[in-house]
């Protein structure tokens, strides 16, 4: 392969696939001085960024979209010619879905992206991946492109993974944790530096290896992340067992530093559109590999996870007396985390639909998400408000912690139920506080507590349950959360 093309300083980059790592992308780096045209196959999703409209619900984004289109530097489009023609470096950022029927990545948008822009490269670039794919998707893919580009072995790949954090994504963006490059050539590299310099100015550590090793840390940081998660929600499940306290056991594991307090939150559990899907993919391209064993632990984290969500709903059985059938329930959130409204693979969507099918009158409000909620679960009651969904309620389950319901007043809640019953799956809430207001709590690993001398009856509402239709989401991580510290971008 020849590398003796010069490196641009300044690259112009495109940004094939404009969902929310591609958006993300494009928008920053049109913030931090580039040139950049985003593209995608959907129209309707150009046309909404190029009037400076967001797909999703991302904190501070919008307003760098809008920056980024006055001043010229960031364009859209649905032209892979004139992708091809525009862009020294073109980042692929499109998503890589678990497949239907499977635990194996879904890479059919991320083929057809690299081919399609490929087939129309007529002059030396560097083509970027950053989706989540599985380990030699790089080198498949390289071999792909170079037999279908007039280039041919001309036209380089190289892998650089995101690390974003759904609610924080434009800061991760800006002032990443660290770099990946993983490139076959100085050139590449070269390339990628110039992309990258305000940010390596920055005093940004910078990690340049190979393809496979840039492919595995992405999925590596997730496993480990939701291994953590799955571990302290592990330790829940023998404290409800043995009467101990789970969030007592966290600060003491937090204190050793080998440990650290990080992701050690009990709670319902990790979803969204990345450490789900790539959990399981990796499982199964590991054992595609031949080294399935090393990695089989990960299904007990998956399986550990899951369980969180049925146990919720065991806890609200259990304060609703034994059946949930006309109980009603007000489910405080849809998301699959705060400051955001995506609702894929989302803990606390599969609750209230599990409650939904046992009987449930289930009320869902969501301050971003319910939206995105309802086209996922049409059949769910939605509320327009805090107010109105734990009105008359029975019980209250808290299942994404949003600030709204962090900061509610448990005394003026307990005037709108019917029943102070509340099962807090996040462990967001002050239970001193909760109960002081005479409510019963509960929580995943906690012992039950006192009760409440006089708690009103379970107020049941007569409405039968209808099967749900499956769920029809797409594909995007966990917020981190630090113990007894606000939770912070870093």
């Amino acid at each position: 392969m020849t590398t003796s093309a010069p490196i641009v300083d300044h690259p112009r980059m495109t940004v094939i696939g404009t969902g929310y790592l591609g958006a993300t992308h494009a928008v920053c780096m049109a913030a931090l001085g580039f040139d950049v045209l985003g593209v995608d196959v959907d129209e309707g999703k150009i046309e909404a960024l190029a009037e400076g409209r967001t797909p999703f619900f991302e904190p501070g984004l919008p307003e760098k979209l809008r920056e980024a289109l006055d001043s010229g530097r960031l364009r859209f489009t649905t032209d892979f010619d004139r992708a091809a023609e525009f862009g020294d470096i073109h980042f692929v950022c499109v998503g890589t879905p678990q497949l239907p029927g499977s635990n194996a990545a879904d890479l059919r948008f991320v083929d057809s992206a690299f081919t399609e822009l490929a087939r129309r490269m007529t002059r030396k670039a560097l083509l970027v991946g950053k989706s989540t794919v599985p380990i030699g998707t790089a080198s498949r893919i390289t071999a792909a492109v170079q037999a279908v580009s007039p280039l041919g072995d001309e036209l380089e790949l190289a892998w650089n993974p995101e690390f974003l954090r759904e609610g924080f994504a434009v800061d991760d963006t800006l002032h990443p944790d660290r770099l990946v490059f993983g490139v076959s050539s100085e050139w590449a590299e070269g390339q990628l530096r110039a992309a990258f310099r305000p940010i390596l100015d920055d005093d940004t550590p910078l990690v340049v290896s190979d393809l496979a090793t840039a492919e595995l840390v992405k999925v590596a940081a997730n496993s480990f992340l939701a291994t953590k998660i799955s571990y302290i929600n592990a330790m829940a499940e023998v404290c409800e067992a043995t009467g101990a306290d789970v969030n007592q056991l966290a600060v003491a594991l937090g204190y050793d530093d080998r440990i650290g307090p990080r992701f050690l939150k009990p709670g319902l559990g990790f979803g969204g559109g990345c450490l789900p899907k790539d959990i399981r993919a990796f499982t199964f391209r590991a054992a595609e590999l031949g080294v399935g064993q090393a990695v089989a632990f990960l299904e007990e984290v998956d399986a550990i996870n899951i369980r969180r969500r049925v146990r919720t709903v065991d806890l609200v059985r259990e304060l609703a007396g034994g059946s949930l059938e006309g109980v009603r329930v007000a489910a405080l959130g849809a998301a699959f985390k705060p400051n955001s409204d995506d609702v894929r693979d989302a803990p606390a969507l599969d609750v209230a639909r599990m409650l939904y099918l046992e009987g449930a009158s289930v009320s869902v409000y969501d301050p971003e998400a319910t939206e995105n909620a309802h086209r996922a679960y049409p059949d769910l009651d939605y509320a327009s408000s805090l107010t109105e969904a734990v009105t008359g309620a029975s019980v209250v389950a808290l299942l994404t912690e949003w600030d709204e319901f962090r900061d509610a007043d448990p005394a003026a809640l307990g005037e709108l139920v019917a029943a102070r019953h509340v099962v807090d799956g996040r462990h967001a809430l002050d239970a001193d506080r909760y109960r002081a207001a005479g409510w019963e709590y509960r929580a995943l690993g906690l012992p039950a507590g006192p009760h409440p001398a006089a708690v009103p009856a379970v107020a049941r509402v007569a409405q039968p349950a209808q099967q749900l239709q499956p769920a029809q989401v797409g594909q995007a991580s966990q917020a981190a959360q630090v113990w007894q510290v606000p939770q912070q971008p870093r």
